[in-house]
């Protein structure tokens, strides 16, 4: 592939610009200052640098962020920060998606992608990919409340009880749940209707990746990192497969 359609493609800009991004010397391969936008790269395990920083070619791009708090899931947030501000402009550029989304002030962890068939198999309620978070609430949790939790509660608008697949008291006012329903305001709701309050809200993991057991590198609020096939795969997804 030539060298300006390769950068192209990773979300460095148009081909002309790509190209004046290589006459300026600004790309270099191997550690070496590359000058001509149409050398030919195969872009299988291709990585380059640019402004300091290395960067490796993928067709598709996928994302585990630390989302902090007070950041919006949106391209256009209304009153904060949008997360897509914590990633590079090229990650932006290439259109990555977060998979669901947070709330406002819910921290942890925030899967992205631009590979479509991946966002809809991890949002997909039919694939019932779990998500685990810590709540503290408001009140001192109660026996009764997990219980609650564990049998099901009923929700506005819902014709069933909804239910946590495990909910356990953690403190006083802590309680970790996992949930495979992608329902809006979900944690929250189903505290409140067990007869508590959430006053923070925390997802540690999705899937069998969490931030806290290293099947993630280790991260801070705002961090992101690549995830590779390893980590797809704890997520039950192979893009080699969608792809055919």
């Amino acid at each position: 592939m030539q060298l300006d359609r390769l950068l192209q493609s990773q979300g460095f800009g148009s081909r002309k610009e790509c190209r004046a991004m290589v006459r300026d010397g600004l790309v270099k391969i191997a550690g070496v200052v590359v000058d001509d936008p149409f050398a030919e790269y195969d872009p299988a395990g291709l990585t380059f640098e640019i402004d300091e920083w290395e960067w490796e070619y993928s067709d598709l791009v996928y994302i585990a962020l630390y989302k902090p708090a007070n950041y919006e899931c949106s391209h256009k947030p209304k009153h904060n920060e949008s997360v897509y501000h914590l990633l590079p402009d090229p990650v932006v550029a290439r259109g990555a998606q977060s998979v669901g989304r947070l709330d406002v002030d819910t921290t942890g962890l925030l899967l992205l992608s631009d590979d479509g068939m991946f966002i809809h198999a991890i949002s997909s309620a039919k694939r019932q990919v779990t998500k685990t978070y810590r709540a503290t609430t408001a009140e001192e949790v109660t026996a009764e409340q997990i219980e609650k939790l564990l049998a099901g509660v009923m929700l506005v608008d819902e014709r069933e009880p909804v239910s946590a697949l495990q909910a356990r008291k953690l403190d006083d006012k802590l309680i970790e749940l996992v949930v495979d329903q992608g329902k809006y305001h979900l944690v929250k709701r189903i505290i409140a209707a067990a007869g508590n309050h959430v006053s923070q809200l925390h997802r540690t993991g999705v899937g069998a990746l969490s931030l806290e057991d290293g099947s993630l590198p280790e991260m801070e609020p705002g961090d992101w990192c690549y995830l590779r096939p390893k980590h797809l795969a704890l997520l039950g997804y192979n893009a080699a497969e969608q792809s055919k």
